[in-house]
């Protein structure tokens, strides 16, 4: 493994995110990407004295430069500590999909139920694999589970076609291009190794 594989900070910005969104200060005048949502930002409890616990490491992966893993063990122990550091609320972000045996053998459904027989409200997000059926992550009882919502801006980006005609779309990036490019199909454009309905789906 690499130096600094085990390293408490942050790889990938995950826990960062996910901490700042809880309890992140009121900023104001913030901008995104150089332009995109002026206005202030806080996170949820910009009081909350905040503990920190990581349980995914940086892995060598076939398909990517780096993958995450994380260790079953290694988030046991992390509850392990949430019940010992005497936290009153607990925040789960990361999980999987329910199997046949998801209350017996997955580690957040385990770890939470632990921490909920000893007061610990435990709040775990949805996962990302939605919005089909049977595909939302973190469904024990004993705990709160969350998905994501809207935001109340929009990241205008118009685009304006060869025949003048403008078309309003969405982005979060400030580049900006003046350059005409030919609409195309998406299925008439694959990658290899991509399938159809991967790009006209």
């Amino acid at each position: 493994m690499r130096q600094g594989t085990f390293s408490s900070r942050d790889i990938d910005g995950h826990g960062t995110h996910a901490a700042g969104t809880i309890g992140g200060r009121r900023v104001a005048n913030a901008l995104a990407f150089g332009g995109f949502a002026n206005g202030t930002t806080t996170g949820g409890a910009p009081n909350v004295r905040l503990a920190i616990y990581k349980v995914c490491w940086p892995v060598p992966c076939r398909s990517l430069a780096e993958g995450n893993t994380c260790p079953t063990y290694d988030i046991i122990a992390a509850f392990d500590d949430v019940i010992a550091d005497g936290v009153d609320v607990l925040s789960v972000s990361l999980g999987s999909i329910p199997r046949t045996t998801y209350y017996t053998q997955n580690a957040i459904a385990i770890g939470s139920l632990h921490a909920m027989k000893r007061d610990i409200v435990v709040s775990c997000s949805a996962g990302n694999d939605g919005p089909t059926p049977s595909t939302v992550g973190n469904v024990a009882p004993w705990m709160t589970t969350v998905g994501a919502s809207h935001i109340d801006r929009v990241f205008s980006s118009p685009v304006t076609l060869g025949n003048g005609m403008i078309v309003e779309g969405e982005t979060v990036s400030s580049i900006k291009r003046r350059r005409l490019n030919p609409l195309v199909y998406a299925g008439d454009v694959e990658i290899n190794g991509t399938t159809t309905s991967n790009t006209t789906g």
